[in-house]
């Protein structure tokens, strides 16, 4: 058999041919994938829809790979959230965890983060999900951030039943005697409750000079409509958890003159120029007014817009040492995101660490107060 005197250098452009092409299918085959579990339904729906509109904006690309984003919905309960991480990171094989919308079902996927040494950014508030630092919380990295006195001597506290009513009851028992504060009342309710009755007349009989909410989404307004139903005329403090235009809706009249203090993209607008953060927080707030009803904006799709800033951030330098999808490439991820340093988002500046990760300073917050139905910045 004889073959044309070109052979040879045919057969080596072939063969080139032939691994450029395994090589390009390899590269497009490690994409960088992510698992997104939210709260689109349930109790903290009025978090997890303006969470789930922010992901549909987040890059198609990051450091030069593909991303894929698999969004699911546990419906505001531990144990979907906890099924919908396992099939993430088993099934779908995913680089990064991103979520859940509230402190319990963060609190549960971080067992299945850590047991997988997978990455995970949780949207959620309760500092414990990464506090205090540990084996398992080394794997979990916060976009939220954790009441002055203003003439406040005596408290009252009513919270959710759950992680995130004592994580902030937690706070306070810290930050309540350091400020000579006494707390003269300490109750609390569930996130589907109807009543809580009980619990506020034991509370306007106390008559303290403030009381704080520690709620999150529409169920915050139940205690706060109670109380001003009961006659308490003191301050009322809600957390940054009812920043959506849901629980404005719902508190109506109720609302007005609370406090709360707040991502500064809520109120990005009112901000001067020379705040750090302004800058940042418009970009993202532009860009969801862009695609999204302006209505539907809340400081929860923020959070979860600062998650792909981190994990942008991240991607620039654990790309290059190991390839998505391995082990590696997550173990480099979770280092990365540990080292990012002076990182504007649209809640703050992040500056992460060892023993550190939330990364925000006084500056992912500014006072907010309810003014005829809107959020009026305080300076």
């Amino acid at each position: 058999m004889t073959h044309a005197p070109g052979f040879p250098l045919v057969r080596k452009r072939v063969l080139a041919l032939a691994a450029f092409a395994a090589f390009t299918s390899m590269s497009a085959h490690a994409q960088i994938k992510v698992g997104v579990s939210i709260s689109t339904t349930g109790p903290a729906a009025s978090l997890g829809i303006p969470e789930k509109n922010t992901v549909s904006l987040f890059p198609a690309e990051i450091a030069g790979q593909k991303v894929q984003y698999i969004v699911l919905d546990d419906a505001s309960d531990a144990t979907q959230a906890v099924k919908n991480a396992r099939k993430l990171v088993s099934e779908d094989k995913v680089d990064l965890l991103i979520g859940s919308s509230i402190t319990p079902t963060s609190l549960a996927m971080l067992e299945v983060a850590a047991e997988t040494e997978t990455p995970m950014i949780t949207i959620a508030g309760a500092a414990r999900i990464v506090e205090p630092m540990d084996a398992k919380r080394r794997w979990v990295f916060k976009t939220t951030q954790h009441m002055s006195n203003n003439g406040v001597k005596t408290m009252g506290f009513i919270g959710f039943s759950d992680a995130y009513g004592e994580g902030w009851w937690g706070e306070v028992e810290k930050v309540a005697p350091a400020r000579k504060i006494k707390v003269v009342a300490n109750e609390r309710f569930a996130r589907t409750d109807t009543s809580v009755t009980g619990q506020v007349l034991k509370m306007v009989s106390a008559n303290p000079d403030a009381i704080l909410i520690a709620g999150s989404g529409t169920p915050a307004a139940l205690p706060q409509k109670a109380l001003r139903e009961r006659g308490y005329k003191g301050k009322i403090y809600q957390t940054h958890g009812v920043a959506n235009s849901d629980f404005l809706r719902v508190c109506a009249a109720d609302c007005e003159g609370t406090f709360l203090p707040a991502g500064p993209m809520l109120v990005v607008n009112q901000l001067p120029d020379t705040n750090p953060v302004k800058k940042s927080a418009l970009t993202y707030v532009n860009k969801y007014n862009g695609a999204f009803k302006k209505e539907s904006l809340s400081t929860f799709g923020g959070h979860a817009w600062d998650a792909a800033v981190l994990l942008q951030e991240a991607a620039k330098t654990a790309v290059p040492k190991a390839k998505p999808g391995t082990k590696e490439f997550r173990a480099a991820l979770r280092d990365s995101l540990e080292g990012i340093k002076n990182l504007p988002a649209s809640h703050g500046i992040f500056n992460m660490s060892p023993t550190n990760h939330q990364g925000l300073d006084q500056r992912s917050q500014v006072m907010v107060r309810i003014e005829k139905g809107n959020w009026k910045y305080v300076p």
